[in-house]
C-alpha cells in the first residue's frame, strides 16, 4: 500500500526589499520548503489565503505596515502559523512586547546568522507539525468517543428493551402457569427422555402424588400406568403428531379420556403432552 505523501513545508518571506527577499530564499535553499515571497503584509494576507503556510518570517521595518503589525493580524486571523520576526536590536521594545502578547514566536536579529535561522525555521515547523498531528488526533478521537457514545446509548436501549421483552415473557409464563394450574383437566409434559418436565394440580391429583412430591422430575415409567405408556409409544411409534386414545380407567376408579399431543408445531420443543380429562369433570371432553 502506498503512504500518502506528507503535506509540504511552506515557508511565507515578507519584506518590502527585494535583495532581503532574495538572500532569504538563498538561505533556504537546501532545505526542502516551498517558499511563498510577499513585499508587503497585503500581499502576505493574499498568499495565506491560497495556502496553509506553516512558518512566516516577516522584517520589522515595513513602509505600509510594520512587521509587528503584520503578525498581530496573522495570529488572529491564522493562529496556528509559526511567526517570526527579523528586526535590529534598536526596536527591541516593541518586538518585547509583541513577544510577551503572543503575536511572535520568535525573535531574530538582523543581520542574520543562516545556520541559525535555518535551524530555527526547522523547529518552527516541527512545532507546527506536531500542533497540527495533535489537532487531528483530538479530532478522531472525539468522533471515536462520539461513536462509542452513540453506540452505548444503542446498547444501553438495546438492554432496556430486552429486559422489557424478557420480563413481558416472564409474566406470561407466569400468568399461563397459573391458567394451567386452574385448568379442570390434567396436563403432563414429557421430554425425549420420558421425564416428565411439566405438569399442573390436577395431574398431581389423578396420580395422587404425595402433598409434598410432584410429578415432574420423575421417570414417567415410573408414574404412569401401562396403558398410558402404551398410548405414548404408540404415537412415537407411528410418528403421528396427535393421538386421540380414548377412556381409561385409572387403577382408584376414575376414568379419563386422554388425548397425546406431539410438541413442535407451535415452538421449537421437543417431546410429548398428555392431556387427561376425567370423566366426571363439569368439563365435557370431546377429543
Amino acid at each position: 500500500m502506498t503512504q500518502a505523501k506528507p503535506n509540504p513545508r511552506i515557508l511565507l518571506l515578507v519584506d518590502d526589499e527585494i535583495n532581503v527577499l532574495h538572500a532569504l530564499k538563498r538561505t533556504f535553499r537546501p532545505d526542502d520548503y516551498t517558499i511563498l515571497t510577499a513585499n508587503s503584509g497585503e500581499e502576505g494576507f493574499a498568499l495565506l489565503a491560497q495556502h496553509d503556510v506553516g512558518v512566516i518570517i516577516s522584517d520589522q521595518r515595513m513602509s505600509q505596515m510594520s512587521g509587528i503589525e503584520f503578525l498581530h493580524q496573522v495570529k488572529k486571523l491564522y493562529p496556528k502559523a509559526l511567526r517570526i520576526v527579523l528586526s535590529g536590536y534598536t526596536e527591541l521594545e516593541s518586538v518585547t512586547s509583541a513577544i510577551n502578547e503572543g503575536a511572535i514566536y520568535k525573535f531574530l536579529t538582523k543581520p542574520w546568522d543562516d545556520a541559525l535561522l535555518r535551524d530555527n525555521v526547522r523547529k518552527a515547523f516541527q512545532y507546527y507539525e506536531i500542533a497540527k498531528e495533535n489537532e487531528r488526533l483530538t479530532k478522531e478521537l472525539q468522533a471515536v468517543n462520539e461513536q462509542l457514545s452513540r453506540f452505548n446509548q444503542t446498547l444501553e436501549q438495546k438492554v432496556i428493551d430486552k429486559t422489557r421483552e424478557i420480563l413481558h415473557g416472564v409474566k406470561v409464563l407466569q400468568i399461563s402457569q397459573e391458567i394451567l394450574e386452574h385448568l379442570p383437566i390434567g396436563i403432563i409434559g414429557i421430554d425425549e427422555q420420558n421425564m416428565i418436565v411439566a405438569s399442573n394440580r390436577r395431574a398431581e391429583t389423578l396420580f395422587r402424588q404425595p402433598s409434598n412430591s410432584y410429578l415432574i422430575g420423575l421417570n414417567a415409567n415410573d408414574v404412569l400406568p401401562a396403558i398410558l405408556l402404551q398410548a405414548l409409544q404408540q404415537l412415537r411409534s407411528n410418528h403421528l403428531a396427535q393421538l386421540k386414545f380414548g377412556v381409561v380407567s385409572l387403577s382408584e376408579g376414575v376414568s379419563i379420556n386422554v388425548s397425546i399431543s406431539m410438541m413442535g408445531d407451535m415452538s421449537q420443543s421437543k417431546g410429548t403432552i398428555m392431556i387427561l380429562c376425567p370423566l366426571d369433570s363439569t368439563l365435557k371432553c370431546r377429543f
